[in-house]
């Protein structure tokens, strides 16, 4: 296992026992919102910190970008790591077991390890590039399956007063009568991590943060799909309009969507 791998699963272990702590006592969690449908909880700044803590004990002049402290670190380093620490925040508010950790670090520009960890299944999905992608140390490969017809989708909206929901239900009641039929967990990172283990067959998603994604996104590309925008394109990334799927979903999901002309909302 390479040694910053390593440490990514160390600190996502430790942010992991910080959510299980407070589970049990969520009434008593104090919750800020940061915009419509966004929350922030007291929960989430802690996890955050301790992640933070354990990444740089290690890697002391690393830049950190982070979901709720911005910024942290070097900002001149070649290496960024981007945190989620938790992600399906709304979920973990009212007890619904669809939330995780999600950690992934870039060296000058390109994704070079990824941890994915769901602290109540405790399913750790890591990667490295070029080395594959495991779930509990297990080999990942992504599903099979051809075309949309027999295939198993997954999505997210972001109901933020501002993203177009009638753009995005073109794309959903396309998916639905195209599909084997959509799946939402609530967390953009476990998506992709489902996708990586042939669980989903595709995603797709708009209006996504990088620290959303990040990991996800090595994560599938280890396991052998493709991640894209919605005109198939590599800038994921920056627009936070996400794709995902195995090989032979991944264009049948491209080309719907250029049809539907629906590449952001």
């Amino acid at each position: 296992m390479h040694p910053m791998l390593n440490i990514a699963i160390r600190a996502a272990r430790a942010g992991g026992r910080v959510l299980t702590k407070y589970m049990d006592r969520l009434d008593n969690v104090t919750v800020e919102v940061k915009g419509k449908n966004d929350f922030v909880s007291e929960v989430d700044r802690l996890t955050e910190a301790e992640i933070v803590s354990v990444l740089q004990r290690s890697y002391p002049d690393h830049q950190f970008i982070c979901e709720e402290a911005g910024i942290v670190g070097n900002e001149s380093s070649d290496f960024k790591w981007y945190i989620d620490p938790l992600d399906g925040t709304k979920n973990y508010l009212h007890g619904y077991p669809a939330f995780c950790v999600s950690i992934a670090v870039a060296e000058k520009g390109r994704m070079e390890q990824a941890v994915i960890y769901n602290p109540v299944s405790q399913e750790l999905f890591t990667a490295t590039r070029g080395d594959g992608a495991t779930l509990d140390g297990k080999r990942l490969r992504v599903s099979k399956r051809a075309g949309l017809e027999n295939a198993l989708l997954g999505t997210g909206f972001s109901n933020d007063g501002v993203s177009d929901f009638a753009a995005y239900k073109k794309t959903l009641d396309h998916f639905t009568t195209q599909s084997a039929g959509v799946r939402r967990l609530g967390s953009a990172a476990l998506e992709l991590a489902y996708v990586a283990a042939g669980r989903q067959d595709g995603y797709w998603q708009y209006n996504l943060k990088p620290w959303d994604i990040a990991a996800g996104a090595l994560i599938v590309r280890e396991a052998g799909g493709l991640i894209g925008d919605p005109n198939g394109e590599d800038n994921w990334l920056e627009s936070g309009n996400v794709v995902a799927a195995s090989p032979r979903v991944f264009a049948p999901m491209v080309t719907s969507l250029k049809a539907l002309k629906v590449a952001s909302i």
